[in-house]
């Protein structure tokens, strides 16, 4: 009958139909009154059409169909429904907590109270309460009773519209944290297109945690089978070492240093030293940081610490710097510095290779590359001045004096070689002058002299000064400068664009030639025997300078005055100077010279003493029987 048209004629009602009820509308939920659709029909037949959803009905409540044709029908308003029905048993939920400070505890210093925030929509007004807990010791349950917050003094009250979450509400002189809220909460605020925020966890009380990890269940472990006694046994006197640099040009003053970091495995302990340089401006500390445990974080404990008179220890800090935080191509931070380790020594590199495995100790090379500025060039030679003043003018600002061989000019003083010369002149009237050129061996100087002869009209005199005379052909950088082996009789000297040829020489040029054969080639000294030989006074020739003393029976003082006056006269006052003349007769530096230096001494500043008043003179400056004089005695003998 179920398969049967609905038409007139083909319906029949069911004779075996005995329930004839009517399903009801009306229920009752949680103490209300709400309508409910009919699941089934008359006698329970089922009901064949499709039910709608609640959206859909309350489209349809509010839908007012109105007739294209015909009269307006009058929309009859809805009717008014109450907040209190609207509302009624919806309420919002809200999580939060707010401490409370304990002043005189030394357990505690705050504790952590959650509650919850509840707001009634029906009236907007809000209730706290505070979740029991055992042994508390605090009175807890509902804080504030349930009534409208007032916000403001100006009469104005919370509304759900000031409540979100991460946000601080403040009633009565109490700052509640709003951390979190239930689904229901989030959906309703989310509906009234409130941005509802991240949630955020309470934080736990402290004492809370240390009474619940004082109520637990004690848990013991055994103690390790390591034995700081037998780590002090073998890793005594074993230290790894590397080398650090630690970079701080990036801030003002900053530089980059080296340091050596050495960590003691007897105890765990490390020490880092600055690598000092030459010249490097700082004070010679060879220590940075002393020898000590060095944690890795020294920030990282308690905010109750009291640093100020208290050092940190295991107790506070348990993370320390090990072998395994150091290896070569890291950075550690030591208190704030970043120490970049470059390098290893090779007991180190053993020991990691033994322990950790590690092969790989590439060096990093930390040297910067230099900016290599131009060598300063000397300009050439302008011809002004000799050489060796110019070449003072550019080495600096305020030229010296060029420097002088005084030990060569005190054995050489007044030592002069002078030689006869005419002008290598096509002219007449030059071939008839005559010039002397005098060698200065004290400074290596040159002068000529035009001695006056009668009736030939020209005028005598100097022609030229002390000057050091360079050879033709020299370059002006690196000049060669006459020396005594270049004048022989015969030999052709250009000076200055001026050829003299050498005529004939002193008999003091023989002399002195034979005395230093090292200064001369044999050619000279053979030129100067041949053209010298017949000159009279050759085997004694002595210099105009040399002092004759008239001897008399007990006239030595007069004799020591005069010869005291020589010695002053040729200006051997510096201390240095006279240092060095001993030094260079004292071969054997025994601290003493003898009676033959002293005698060769007194040749070379041209005083011929006879030997009786040498042995005087010996006798009477020195303080040694055995008739030797000594540093002091010397300065004194010479001290005018």
């Amino acid at each position: 009958m179920e398969g049967l048209p609905c038409l007139p004629g083909f319906s029949f009602q069911d004779p075996t139909q005995s329930n004839f009820h009517v399903s009801h509308t009306l229920d009752v939920k949680n103490g209300h009154r709400v309508t409910k659709w009919p699941q089934v029909g008359l006698g329970g037949t089922r009901i064949n059409y499709n039910q709608i959803s609640e959206d859909e009905l309350e489209l349809l409540r509010n839908y007012k169909p109105e007739l294209v044709y015909g009269k307006n029908v009058v929309g009859v308003p809805d009717k008014f429904v109450p907040a209190t029905l609207a509302f009624d048993k919806k309420v919002l939920r809200f999580f939060g907590y707010f401490k409370q400070t304990v002043p005189e505890s030394p357990n505690e210093y705050y504790r952590v109270r959650p509650v919850k925030i509840f707001y009634y929509l029906e009236d907007d007004s809000l209730e706290i309460i505070e979740e029991v807990q055992e042994n508390s010791g605090i009175p807890q349950g509902k804080l504030i009773r349930r009534h409208r917050f007032p916000k403001n003094d100006q009469g104005e009250t919370y509304n759900f519209r000031d409540i979100n979450l991460g946000q601080n509400l403040a009633v009565y002189g109490k700052v509640f944290r709003v951390c979190d809220c239930d689904a229901f909460t989030r959906e309703w605020l989310e509906s009234e297109g409130i941005h509802v925020h991240e949630p955020e966890l309470i934080p736990r009380d402290p004492y809370l945690t240390k009474r619940n990890q004082a109520a637990e269940l004690k848990k013991y472990t055994t103690k390790n089978d390591f034995d700081k006694l037998k780590q002090y046994v073998e890793m005594d006197r074993k230290v790894l070492r590397f080398y650090a640099v630690w970079d701080d040009r990036s801030q003002m003053f900053g530089e980059k240093r080296e340091f050596i970091i050495q960590y003691y495995l007897v105890n765990d302990t490390m020490e880092i030293r600055e690598v000092h340089k030459a010249n490097d401006g700082r004070d010679p500390f060879p220590i940075l940081i002393t020898r000590h445990k060095i944690p890795k974080d020294r920030y990282d404990v308690k905010g109750t610490f009291p640093h100020v008179f208290l050092e940190l220890t295991d107790t506070e800090v348990s993370n320390y710097f090990k072998p395994s935080d150091l290896m070569v191509g890291k950075t550690v931070n030591i208190y704030g510095r970043n120490f970049f380790l470059y390098d290893c020594d090779m007991f180190t590199k053993t020991f990691y290779t033994k322990n950790f495995g590690v092969t790989n100790f590439e060096k990093t090379d930390i040297q910067e590359k230099r900016n290599f500025h131009p060598n300063m060039e000397i300009p050439p030679y302008n011809g002004f001045g000799t050489l060796e003043d110019s070449l003072q003018n550019c080495l600096r600002l305020q030229p010296d004096r060029p420097k002088k061989d005084y030990v060569k000019l005190m054995e050489n003083d007044h030592k002069v070689l002078r030689y006869d010369a005419v002008l290598d002149s096509p002219r007449e009237n030059d071939k008839l002058r005559r010039f002397i050129i005098s060698y200065r061996l004290g400074d290596d100087t040159i002068t000529i002299h035009e001695p006056p002869q009668r009736n030939t009209g020209i005028i005598g005199g100097r022609f030229l000064e002390p000057t050091r005379v360079s050879k033709p052909g020299s370059s002006t950088e690196y000049p060669q400068y006459y020396g005594p082996s270049d004048f022989y009789i015969g030999a052709n000297i250009e000076v200055f664009r001026q050829r003299f040829i050498i005529r004939s020489a002193d008999l003091f040029v023989l002399k002195y030639a034979e005395e230093h054969p090292e200064q001369f080639t044999p050619a000279v000294v053979e030129s100067l025997r041949q053209h010298l030989s017949n000159e009279p006074g050759r085997p004694d020739a002595r210099l105009s300078t040399n002092v004759h003393v008239q001897r008399r029976p007990g006239d030595f003082i007069r004799l020591y005055a005069e010869i005291r006056n020589k010695l002053k006269a040729l200006r051997i006052t510096n201390h240095e100077q006279i240092r060095q003349m001993f030094l260079r007769y004292d071969k054997d530096r025994n601290g003493y010279v003898a009676r033959d230096n002293i005698v060769d001494l007194f040749r070379q500043i041209n005083l011929p003493l006879e030997n009786d008043i040498i042995d005087a003179m010996i006798a009477e400056c020195t303080t040694n029987s055995e008739g030797k004089i000594n540093l002091y005695d010397f300065l004194r003998f010479f001290d005018t």
